[in-house]
């Protein structure tokens, strides 16, 4: 169980929405301030930052990086979508003053140390950095609960990583992730998600999710998750890279509502419900007369058969059990056998 605020993520519960505003806002805190409300609107309980510090996160040589969903270099990119610490005091206060928690993504030791000091509840690790050990271990050290995102790692560096949160006794949840932006259902991948849950047992397993639409989102929610991640923006006609992956205020009304709803449809077991038992008296089907039969003539396949309704003194689970039986009296065609007609 993980706990943000007064979250509850865990198993035996619906999957808890995270919607990921990240550098949706463009470094704009008029834009950020309409993100947020258009997810409270939505009905989200929380909402998710990414924290830059880029003189701690990129190195020179990272200019001549260009990601797939950009036309320029990594660093502009992010230059373009910083937040002071001042700024980011700002969203977390408003976040928090209309009921929402304020989580959010480190990318840097600096990163991290700047949600120390707006004192964040839990820390959201990118699946970039989930096999960054020096940085999940600086983390771990902040005695924090921590959702990590598994894509761009195989079992081998999960497993590293994984040992770092257990030799710090932090509570943690994993979540498959395909890191293509946006990524196609083809290479979604959900099997993962039961790989992790039989692998890691006893740990939260969610999903963050990279698609143009909910489609994958909602299926993994009959795979048990804990946890669902998209990337959020309150309309999509703002631009930025990460806006092709990002779901709009509908589609996070949407899948909150719906996971709830298939969450609810999974649970039960299979037994006649209490509601089923009206139906069950005219669906099921009873032994019955298929002609005239006179007294001390023997039931047989030719003269009796089952049909509905199934309030008969025979069901038709029963009808092998008549056949052979010998009438006491006449019995008349289309009537359902009686225990007084044999």
């Amino acid at each position: 169980m993980i706990k943000i605020g007064n979250i509850k993520i865990g198993v035996n519960r619906a999957p808890l929405i995270i919607p990921e505003m990240g550098i949706n806002h463009s470094g704009k805190i008029d834009v950020a301030f309409k993100i947020i409300d258009a997810a409270k609107k939505a009905g989200a309980k929380i909402i998710k930052n990414q924290t830059h510090v880029l003189e701690d996160e990129y190195s020179f040589e990272a200019k001549k990086i260009i990601p797939d969903n950009a036309n320029k270099n990594i660093i502009d990119v992010i230059k373009e979508c910083l937040l002071s610490l001042e700024e980011e005091y700002k969203i977390k206060k408003y976040t928090e003053s209309i009921g929402l928690e304020y989580l959010s993504t480190p990318f840097s030791r600096k990163a991290v140390d700047r949600l120390e000091k707006l004192n964040v509840k839990c820390y959201k690790i990118g699946s970039g950095e989930f096999n960054n050990l020096p940085l999940v271990e600086y983390i771990c050290k902040k005695n924090k609960p921590m959702i990590l995102s598994t894509g761009m790692n195989n079992y081998e560096s999960i497993s590293k990583t994984v040992e770092i949160l257990k030799k710090y006794k932090v509570n943690f949840a994993l979540n498959h992730c395909t890191n293509v932006y946006p990524s196609d259902y083809k290479i979604a991948r959900l099997n993962c998600i039961t790989e992790l849950k039989i692998k890691y047992p006893k740990i939260p397993i969610g999903l963050s999710d990279h698609s143009r639409n909910n489609l994958v989102a909602l299926a993994s929610v009959s795979l048990g998750v804990a946890l669902i991640e998209r990337h959020f923006v309150d309309k999509k006609k703002r631009k930025g890279p990460d806006i092709s992956s990002s779901m709009d205020y509908k589609e996070l009304r949407e899948l909150i509502e719906d996971s709830e709803k298939i969450f609810l449809a999974l649970k039960g077991e299979k037994k006649i419900l209490k509601k089923e038992k009206n139906v069950a008296k005219f669906a099921f089907a009873s032994v019955v007369a298929t002609k005239d039969i006179k007294k001390d003539e023997i039931l047989n396949k030719n003269n009796i058969w089952v049909m509905r309704p199934g309030n008969g003194d025979f069901s038709a689970n029963d009808y092998f059990q008549v056949i052979g039986k010998k009438a006491k009296k006449n019995i008349k065609k289309m009537f359902q056998i009686k225990k007084t007609d044999i």
